[in-house]
C-alpha cells in the first residue's frame, strides 16, 4: 500500500471514529433537551439509567475485556482493568470532594455554586472523566480495518441519554442555567468525538498487547463508573427494581451483539 493510500485510509478512519464518538456523545444533549422541555418522571430516568448500566456492563464484558483477553491473555487484562478502576476511582473521589459526587443525580443532591464554589467546574470535569474511556474505545474498535463496535456505541449512547436527563435535571435544581447545561453537554459531545478520533489515530501503530492493555484500562474505568455513579442514581429511585432492569439491559445488549 502506497503512503498516499495509507494516509487516506487513516484520515478516513479517523473521521469515521470521530463521527461515531460524536454520535454517542450527542445523547447527552438529547437527554438535556428532554429534561428541559419535557417533564420526565424521575423513576423513568432511573430505570433507563439501570438499563443503560446493564448495556454498558455487557459491552465491557463481551467487547472490551473479552477482546483484550483474546489479544494478549489474562495478565494484561487484569493489570489494565485494575489500573483503569484505580485511576477512575481516585479521580472521581477527588472531584467528589469539590462538588461532583452527585453529578448524575436528578434530584436536589447537587450543590449550587453558592453552596460550594467551583462545583460547576467539578461537575464538568466529572462528566468528562466519565466519557473519555468510552470514546477512546469507540476509536480503537476501528483499528486494523475493523468495523466499529456497534454494541459499544449503542451502550455508550443508551447510557449517555439518562445521564443527560438526570444530571441536567439536577443542575437545574441547583440553580444552573439552561445555557450552562447545554454548553456543558455540547462541549462533552465534541470532546467525545475528538477522543474517539484520538483513540484511532494515536494508537494506530500500537501492538496487540498495548491495545489490549488500553482496552482493559477503559473497561475497568467504565465498570468503576457504573458502580460509583450510575447504579446509585438508579437505586435511589427504583430500589429493588434496579437489579432486574440492569439484567434486562445486559441481556438485551448481549443478544444484539450475537446478531
Amino acid at each position: 500500500m502506497s503512503n498516499e493510500v495509507r494516509t487516506g485510509v487513516v484520515v478516513h478512519g479517523a473521521w469515521v471514529a470521530g463521527a461515531w464518538g460524536l454520535f454517542a456523545g450527542m445523547a447527552l444533549l438529547l437527554g438535556a433537551a428532554m429534561s428541559s422541555f419535557v417533564r420526565v418522571p424521575r423513576r423513568l430516568i432511573a430505570m433507563v439509567m439501570a438499563f443503560g448500566s446493564g448495556v454498558l456492563m455487557s459491552a465491557v464484558a463481551f467487547e472490551l475485556i473479552a477482546e483484550a483477553y483474546d489479544r494478549s491473555g489474562m495478565w494484561p487484562v487484569v493489570a489494565g482493568a485494575l489500573s483503569g478502576a484505580v485511576v477512575y476511582s481516585g479521580a472521581n473521589a477527588l472531584l467528589a470532594r469539590h462538588g461532583a459526587r452527585h453529578r448524575k443525580r436528578s434530584g436536589g443532591q447537587q450543590p449550587s455554586e453558592s453552596e460550594q464554589p467551583g462545583s460547576g467546574n467539578a461537575i464538568a470535569l466529572g462528566a468528562l472523566l466519565d466519557g473519555i474511556p468510552e470514546s477512546i474505545v469507540i476509536g480503537t474498535s476501528l483499528l486494523g480495518g475493523g468495523q466499529v463496535g456497534i454494541a459499544t456505541v449503542g451502550a455508550v449512547f443508551i447510557s449517555n441519554l439518562p445521564e443527560g436527563l438526570a444530571s441536567s435535571a439536577g443542575m437545574r435544581s441547583a440553580g444552573r442555567s439552561r445555557g450552562y447545561v447545554f454548553a456543558l453537554w455540547g462541549g462533552i459531545a465534541v470532546i467525545s468525538g475528538l477522543a474517539a478520533l484520538a483513540g484511532y489515530t494515536l494508537l494506530g501503530d500500537a501492538s496487540a498487547s498495548v491495545l489490549a492493555v488500553i482496552t482493559a484500562i477503559a473497561g475497568g474505568a467504565i465498570l468503576a463508573m457504573i458502580a460509583d455513579t450510575m447504579i446509585p442514581e438508579a437505586y435511589g429511585e427504583v430500589h429493588l427494581l434496579t437489579g432486574l432492569v440492569t439484567v434486562v439491559g445486559f441481556l438485551t445488549a448481549f443478544a444484539l451483539s450475537q446478531l
